[in-house]
């Protein structure tokens, strides 16, 4: 519930303090005074936006608090959230910049306007004429319903089960949607490998094709470079090898003469050895180096598969795409298949959905067994309040699908008048008649549901005498159960409240203020008094005035 609203430069008000007691406060005042500045002030702090036009003075700025008592309300993992020091008392407080700059704070925490708008909404319930009211949306209609139907337990069991449906769904999605990857990743796996399996890369081939196919390729060349060697070095009559034999015979004759020469023949020898091996091996070579036209493209085709996998993968060499083939292997490996997770899965949800069937089926016939008496005593209290021929129409519709409430959608239609044709709550256009519907409704429900502060901004437009004194006994009973703000013009109304303010101008020597004093007995007899006639009241009217206040 609100305590207190504090109002610092805004429009015509300097400075207002405002306390608010348990019950129904009321706030009456002269057409004009700044009733309505007080609600545009208060929706300040219910995260509606401003500018500098609201200043009272442009030159300091403005600040809108409001203190709360939060201790009814289930507001803690609010505050986790959004990262605010949680206590039973809440400080919201707004402020507007003279250069326009806007700041919001909750319990001295700045947040943003979003943060304010939905921490209002769970304190304060604002119904002005025109305004959306909540009774316009589905969710709060189907809540409307519940309450009466003492549908708590068995929604609470049903909300409990339908999370973990939600949770399984979406745990199942994801699967499906893991083991999809995961599928694809296998086919694509098992392709590379099976191309490199079919390769059958061994390591260090590359390398040796490579040499080979260059061999097969000068085979010609090689074979004449050989045999021209040969010649010269074994074969010719000036050979090398027959030119060392003679230097050979040569210094034989003389080395045991000088050891110096002995030992240089001795090197000739070993030459001669070396030359004759070189003889051999050139031989060799030149009867291997043939020219062999299907090995040349047997090489080169091998090394083209070769090349193609290194090209693909960007590898440089055959190791490489050896060490890429096991790592595909092992990943192949590692994929998990999650069949039997999904089947299991898959049965879990089909069993909760049964469940959730068969409590929504509870759910429904509940909601549809208060209906009638619902409608009834909605039309009653319309009655009263002088919209007799009034009619509401509650539509339960079933739903395919398990939703977050159970399997039904609920549609309150609404006539105004006699002839009306019934239609959905939000297309109906009478913000007065609109005012008294949800006052009627959530009369029905006070006890049964957890309501914020309701503030009513002249629901009573349009009617007057016994109407409005049975509207006064209906906020009043409302306001036993949750606290109640009501602006009104009408005595009635005001004769019912727990504290009566009274809004009036006042004239300074710089301008025009509003100010606001709560009403004693006295003064709230004159002021009822000079609301059923004029002021100054007459004699009849203040002893009307005091029969109302029943003094």
């Amino acid at each position: 519930m609100i305590k207190k609203l504090e109002i610092r430069n805004y429009a015509l008000i300097d400075s207002l303090d405002i306390h608010f007691p348990k019950g129904l406060t009321i706030i009456t005042g002269e057409t004009g005074a700044g009733k309505s500045i007080l609600l545009g002030a208060l929706g300040l702090i219910m995260g509606k936006r401003a500018d500098t036009k609201v200043l009272y003075n442009l030159e300091e700025k403005c600040v809108v608090e409001g203190l709360f008592d939060i201790s009814s309300y289930d507001l803690r993992f609010f505050f986790e959230e959004n990262d605010i020091d949680f206590d039973k008392e809440l400080i919201v407080r707004r402020e507007i910049a003279p250069s326009g700059k806007s700041r919001a704070f909750v319990n001295d925490t700045p947040v943003r306007l979003p943060v304010l708008h939905q921490l209002s909404a769970a304190l304060i319930d604002l119904h002005r004429q025109f305004d959306t009211l909540d009774i316009h949306q589905v969710s709060f209609q189907l809540r409307l319903l519940d309450a009466l139907a003492g549908n708590k337990g068995l929604l609470a069991e049903y909300q409990r089960i339908y999370k973990q449906y939600q949770a399984d769904k979406r745990r199942l999605e994801e699967l499906k949607s893991n083991q999809r990857s995961a599928n694809q990743e296998a086919e694509f796996l098992k392709f590379q490998l099976e191309e490199m399996e079919e390769a059958a890369l061994v390591a260090g081939e590359q390398e040796k094709l490579e040499v080979e196919r260059d061999q097969l390729g000068n085979a010609e060349d090689i074979k004449r470079a050989v045999a021209t060697t040969y010649q010269a070095m074994i074969e010719d009559e000036q050979s090398l090898l027959g030119q060392l034999e003679h230097l050979s015979h040569e210094l034989d004759q003389v080395s045991r003469f000088h050891p110096g020469v002995r030992e240089i023949a001795e090197r000739v020898h070993g030459q001669i050895a070396e030359i004759e091996d070189i003889g051999r091996e050139l031989s060799g070579l030149a009867d291997g180096a043939e020219h062999d036209p299907a090995r040349i493209q047997e090489v080169q085709e091998r090394l083209d598969v070769i090349y193609r996998l290194l090209n693909k993968h960007q590898l440089k060499t055959e190791s490489e795409l050896l060490e890429l083939q096991d790592t595909f292997s092992s990943r192949l490996a590692g994929l998990n298949d999650q069949d039997a997770e999904i089947e299991q899965l898959e049965q879990d949800i089909h069993r909760k959905e049964s469940d959730l069937k068969a409590l929504a089926a509870q759910l429904r016939e509940k909601r549809a067994s208060v209906i009638p008496g619902f409608q009834k005593k909605i039309h009653e209290r319309l009655s009263v309040l002088s919209m007799s021929n009034a009619r509401l129409q509650v539509d339960l519709r079933e739903l395919k699908e398990p939703a977050p409430t159970g399997m039904d959608e609920v549609h309150f239609l609404f006539a105004a008048n006699k002839g009306d044709r019934l239609q959905e709550v939000k297309d109906v256009a009478s913000g007065g008649e609109l005012a008294r519907l949800t006052l009627v409704t959530k009369s029905l429900v006070a006890s049964s549901i957890p309501l914020p502060t309701l503030i009513f901004d002249e629901i009573d437009t349009g009617i007057s005498g016994d109407v409005a004194l049975k509207m006064g006994d209906i906020l009043r009973s409302l306001s036993d159960q949750h606290q109640v703000v009501a602006i009104t013009h009408s005595p009635q109304v005001a004769s019912k409240a727990d504290a009566h303010y009274f809004v009036y101008k006042k004239d300074t020597p710089e301008r025009t203020v509003t100010r606001i004093k709560l009403l004693e007995k006295e003064d709230r007899v004159r002021a009822i008094a000079t609301m059923l006639s004029q002021n100054p009241p007459t004699d009849s009217a203040i002893n009307n005035a005091r029969e109302l206040l029943q003094l």
